[in-house]
């Protein structure tokens, strides 16, 4: 792969439902705080910059300390205070646990970025389409634009 390690199912497949797990507790905390700005008043532009700027401390936090927290295991350094030699590199535990720990660790990285980008957009889309396609609507009925002023738009 990617990495150049072996591929193991059961641990990178137990990385993946973590990671799963969470990724979706983060955009469920920026979804719920983007719903209760709209509950409050926001309109829906103004409800998504809040909503990020007040949910990318703890997403952000999550992220750092989970990567920095796993680094061990995907740099296979052990530690041992009861042997001679404290840190050792590359134990039969670390190859083991390694597959897992990658999972969650790159996984984690990009899914925060879609997370902080992909998620607020997708939260904008349906106000931006409404208001896109609100001149087509009249009393309900949709009106086509004329061939020929769309060309002139258009420059053709």
């Amino acid at each position: 792969m990617v990495t150049q390690q072996p591929f193991s199912v059961i641990l990178t497949g137990t990385g993946i439902i973590a990671l799963a797990g969470i990724v979706v507790n983060n955009n469920i905390v920026l979804i719920d705080t983007y719903q209760r700005l709209i509950k409050a008043g926001s309109d829906v532009e103004s409800a998504i910059i809040k909503a990020g700027g007040q949910r990318l401390q703890p997403i952000l936090l999550t992220t750092i300390t989970t990567m920095v927290g796993l680094m061990p295991m995907v740099l296979q350094v052990s530690v041992n205070p009861f042997a001679e030699d404290w840190f050792s590199y590359g134990s039969p535990t670390s190859y083991t646990w390694k597959p897992m720990s990658n999972a969650i660790v790159f996984g984690l990285g990009f899914s925060t970025l879609l997370t902080l980008i992909v998620t607020p957009a997708a939260l904008a889309l349906p106000a931006r389409l409404k208001r896109k396609s609100a001149p087509l609507l009249v009393r309900g009925r949709l009106l086509l634009p004329d061939l020929g002023t769309v060309r002139e738009r258009l420059g053709r």
